[in-house]
């Protein structure tokens, strides 16, 4: 029996089955699996989260990173066995049925357009920090960058995944530079406004924990949404030339990344300055660099904290495009979701999306900014979902492969099963710590019943009626990156 499985049926060298082009290179899926591992949470949000938790943040940070390392390699093992764009949600359909397919796709909608409201609207609070831009109305500093990024997404897989490389690209330049010049302070042991850096700063202010253990435990969740995104590169492997050969390599770099950028970088801030020393609504990194008195560090981090939100919302508009179309040829979500552009883009499913997201631009105009929390951890539901239903499509898979049914993939999630139910539960914990979180997280709860009225609802309106599509056979010589390309619907499965 082959160790890798055959590509599915109906694929031609340069297109999916799905009618993707795969037009991602290894240099893409690596900085994309980079990006999806830091993003707003880490640059913004881990002021609040340190002012909140102290230096246990870092614990926070390094076991919320463990379990979203192994759901990650529990999509690895699926990716390998089947390359798809369509994720978590065809492999919902094939191991765990229609319906779990479509509630995983349509929650994973929900917390990506939740996420999108929250992107545009970082976004437009981002660019007011310079003056220039100061008189001009939040809502249409929204609408533009919505703008685009939605031009972006719709041009083709090769500019999403362009622009989400440089992205990446300044997202760690700027981490490093902060590891580099924190290493050095502290191991110069240079004092930082007054203060002697080292141990002490955790031990003379609290130790570990100064608010106790429990404030540690609800921030969880919060820390998980930190994390959002990394499960997209099981997404984009479908748009990937040679995903068996880049995958494996892309996904277990991630767990060195979370080390680093995450549990490395929090640890430093505490060793550095007291944890007390960092606010909500300021980047630690500023924090930072101001009090070593950088001259226009202020802007640069603003600028960073700006292409981080612009990342989360380039990538939440590619993920939730390819899940809606994965749904709609599922028979679970309106036909004409399943339709593509020219550049092979799901683009009925991109717009669906921005319409969504427009929701958002508008609410910039009519509400305030509380709302920013209570969006985060309503998308924290859909978040722990969708990553539960991955782990529960790998323990299919696996036992699929222990009956001889499926040849083993060759990229097999240490530990499982065990460790695909442990960090099932673990996930599924998240959901009774939000009621420790109040009001936000329980406002979280409270909207769980709402959305399975909307779910049922939803699932009785579908057709349920599977599409299907051969993608047109483009020679080798003729298929560049403009090269027309319609996916052609089966009539026998359309009916007509």
């Amino acid at each position: 029996m082959n160790a890798t499985p055959p590509p599915p049926p109906h694929a031609t060298p340069n297109q999916t089955a799905e009618g993707y082009r795969q037009g991602l290179g290894k240099r893409q899926i690596q900085m994309i699996s980079i990006g999806g591992a830091i993003g707003t949470g880490l640059f913004l949000g881990a002021g609040s989260r340190l002012q909140a938790v102290g230096p246990s943040l870092a614990i926070v940070y390094l076991v919320c990173g463990v379990f979203s390392f192994l759901m990650l390699r529990a999509l690895g093992e699926l990716v390998m066995y089947r390359p798809t764009s369509g994720s978590f949600v065809s492999y919902a359909q094939e191991f765990l049925g229609d319906k779990a397919s479509y509630v995983a796709g349509a929650l994973s909608f929900f917390s990506w357009a939740m996420t999108g409201i929250v992107d545009i609207t970082a976004v437009a609070l981002y660019m007011h920090f310079w003056g220039v831009f100061a008189a001009v109305p939040q809502w249409v500093m929204a609408l533009m960058a919505l703008v685009v990024i939605t031009c972006m997404n719709l041009i083709g897989v090769k500019w999403f995944g362009e622009m989400e490389f440089w992205f990446s690209i300044i997202k760690v330049a700027a981490l490093l530079v902060f590891l580099v010049v924190g290493t050095a302070i502290l191991g110069l042991r240079m004092p930082v406004d007054g203060h002697a850096t080292g141990l002490q700063l955790v031990t003379e202010h609290g130790g570990l924990f100064p608010h106790g253990i429990l404030p540690a435990l609800v921030l969880v969740q919060g820390v998980v949404f930190a994390y959002y995104g990394i499960e997209m590169i099981g997404t984009a492997a479908g748009e990937c030339k040679n995903v068996r050969d880049v995958l494996p390599a892309a996904i277990n770099n991630v767990i060195w990344r979370i080390m680093i950028f995450y549990v490395g970088t929090v640890t430093l801030l505490v060793l550095l300055l007291p944890w007390s020393s960092y606010q909500a609504g300021v980047s630690p990194f500023v924090t930072f660099f101001s009090r070593l008195g950088v001259p226009g560090v202020d802007s640069v981090m603003n600028m960073v904290v700006l292409t981080a939100a612009l990342s989360s919302l380039n990538s939440g508009l590619y993920s939730t495009g390819r899940v809606l179309r994965a749904l709609a040829m599922n028979g679970t979500a309106p036909r004409y979701l399943a339709h593509m552009n020219r550049q092979a883009v799901p683009s009925a499913a991109i717009l669906t999306t921005v319409a969504i997201y427009l929701v958002g631009v508008g609410l910039n105009y009519l509400l305030p900014s509380q709302i920013f929390e209570i969006v985060l951890n309503m998308a924290s539901v859909g978040i722990v979902s969708t990553w539960c239903f991955i782990l529960l499509c790998q323990i299919r898979l696996r036992q699929a492969i222990r009956a001889g049914r499926i040849a083993p993939t060759g990229f097999a999630m240490p530990g499982a099963p065990f460790t695909a139910w442990l960090t099932i539960a673990f996930f599924v914990s998240i959901l009774g710590m939000m009621l420790f979180d109040y009001p936000t997280g329980t406002y979280s709860i409270l909207a769980i019943p709402v959305l399975a009225a909307l779910l049922f609802a939803g699932w009785k309106a579908a057709s349920h009626t599977p599409l299907n599509v051969v993608p047109q056979t483009i020679p080798s010589a003729e298929l560049t990156d403009d090269a027309d390309f319609t996916p052609t619907p089966r009539p026998d499965r359309l009916g007509q």
